[in-house]
């Protein structure tokens, strides 16, 4: 891009949101170089923060004016580089777009902006004894525009489902600059279902600058149990048996060894470290259903080899147990300075093969590969860890990703479960997608954004090369071959 045309844009930009709200200088955009994956960095050129959905709009006209590629980005807690702009271009940065414009407990929803995070949108319906259900473990930091855009999930995905069931509809700025909305208030609406694609779409059709979500009622009972077992194998067959039995609780979560001795260097909570794995299980609703799944399920634990299993005896107990899980990833930091999160699907009854083919990928690329799981519906979340300046210790993991994301089509599973795929998995689409599958998105894609601007190199592999479509070489490319 001509220096001449990026001050034309900035002049523009400047009218629209005001000064203080475009950024351009190269220490301000290289905080915008990444999100939560931090393999993959690339530089937008210019950062614009809007207020307003109108603004928004207005931003989008001015990238079709100069036909310059845009993304849009929330907290950027994404682990899949949906957020990086890998085409340099504009970074649309919505995290001031906090404002919660209604809590309506008669209809059980909540109009809120893009900006505004998971947790904020519980905290202002819990004086009605209601909450927003999606709860990925960076909840306090994760917004609603970046959860419609990925379909996050979170602990309690297994019971409740992911965004997409918890989203009426959402007002969407289009690649072109006009806005919309996709979906409605009323729970059943008799048009294509725009909503259903573009929830997941990662900002490859449009940006969600406000959306209007279901409330859930606060369920009467709630008990969580923690359980050591010798290893994850064990672990993962008694989450089989208690779902198997017809218990279907609200998350069942489970971290590996080496994770749970991590989160106890950090914590000093007093778990066993001598426990293969750690699996918790959170039950809700009311107290006589609870009473009788709580039986199952320490039948199901017992009778898998548990080493031992307790109850949280109060919500501070609970708040704990959860605490254990939550701040697993971060834990892991004592280990290694940098980790490699992926979140292969897998059914849950080849959960064991699955964890013993992770640990023969780690050794055969002599990797330290931590997991950490959402068991219950078989969302795989290994950790592999590193040093990001050993570039040969790089590129195998992300050989062992591959390989891993590979074994995770190969038994019946997909690619990702909530963490989108972004730039990171993209070239791993031809694995689970046919060619016409793949044909098929990308008309999707196009009739919606026939200039290719809207975060463009996400989720459809590109046939040209890095050079000859405009892509930024990014590491992977180096280290792997393809630019």
């Amino acid at each position: 891009m001509l220096q001449q045309s990026l001050t034309a844009l900035r002049d523009d930009l400047e009218r629209v949101v005001g000064k203080d709200y475009v950024l351009s200088t190269p220490v301000q955009l290289a905080l915008y170089e990444c999100d939560a994956e931090t393999m993959d960095v690339a530089r937008p050129d210019m950062v614009v923060l809007p207020l307003t959905t109108e603004q928004v709009s207005r931003v989008v006209k001015l990238a079709n004016k100069y036909n310059i590629p845009f993304t849009a980005r929330g907290a950027a807690t994404g682990l899949s580089g949906g957020a990086t702009t890998i085409y340099g271009g504009l970074s649309i940065v919505l995290t001031r777009m906090t404002r919660i414009l209604e809590i309506c407990p008669k209809d059980m929803v909540a109009r809120v902006e893009a900006g505004v995070t998971n947790l904020a949108v519980s905290h202002a319906a819990a004086p009605f004894d209601l909450y927003f259900a999606p709860d990925p473990s960076s909840q306090s930091a994760s917004t609603i525009g970046g959860n419609l855009a990925e379909n996050s999930g979170g602990a309690h995905t297994l019971k409740y489902g992911m965004t997409i069931h918890h989203v009426l509809s959402a007002t969407v700025v289009l690649p072109n600059g006009d806005v919309t909305t996709f979906g409605g208030r009323a729970k059943d609406k008799l048009s294509l279902d725009l909503l259903g694609v573009f929830v997941g779409s990662e900002g490859t059709i449009g940006i969600a600058t406000e959306a209007t979500v279901r409330l859930l009622q606060r369920s009467r009972a709630v008990e969580t149990m923690l359980a050591y077992f010798p290893e994850v194998s064990a672990g993962g067959q008694a989450v089989s048996k208690i779902v198997a039995e017809g218990v279907v609780p609200a998350a069942m979560e489970m971290i590996d060894k080496l994770t749970l001795n991590a989160v106890e260097d950090y914590l000093q909570m007093g778990l066993n470290r001598d426990a293969g794995a750690l699996l918790i299980v959170e039950l809700d609703g009311p107290p006589e259903s609870i009473k009788v799944q709580r039986e199952i399920v320490e039948e199901c634990v017992n009778k898998n080899g548990a080493i031992s299993l307790s109850w949280a005896k109060d919500a501070d107990e609970r708040a704990k147990i959860w605490k254990a899980r939550k701040t697993s990833f971060g834990a892991l930091g004592r280990i290694a300075p940098n980790g490699y999160v992926l979140d292969g699907v897998i059914p849950r009854s080849k959960l064991k093969e699955a964890i013993e083919t992770i640990d023969l990928i780690g050794k055969k690329h002599d990797l330290l590969i931590a997991n950490v799981y959402h068991a219950g519906d078989g969302n795989l979340h290994p950790c592999l860890l590193y040093h990001k300046d050993n570039e040969e210790e790089v590129r195998r993991v992300m050989l062992a990703g591959r390989e891993i994301l590979e074994m995770c089509v190969a038994l019946g599973g997909t690619l990702s479960g909530e963490h989108g795929i972004g730039i990171e998995k993209v070239h791993e689409m031809p694995i689970a997608f046919s060619e016409m599958e793949l044909t098929s998105m990308g008309w999707v894609k196009q009739a919606f954004d026939d200039k290719g601007i809207s975060n463009p190199g996400k989720i459809i592999p590109q046939l040209k090369s890095c050079g000859e479509s405009g892509m930024r070489p990014l590491l992977r490319h180096k280290l792997l071959g393809g630019c």
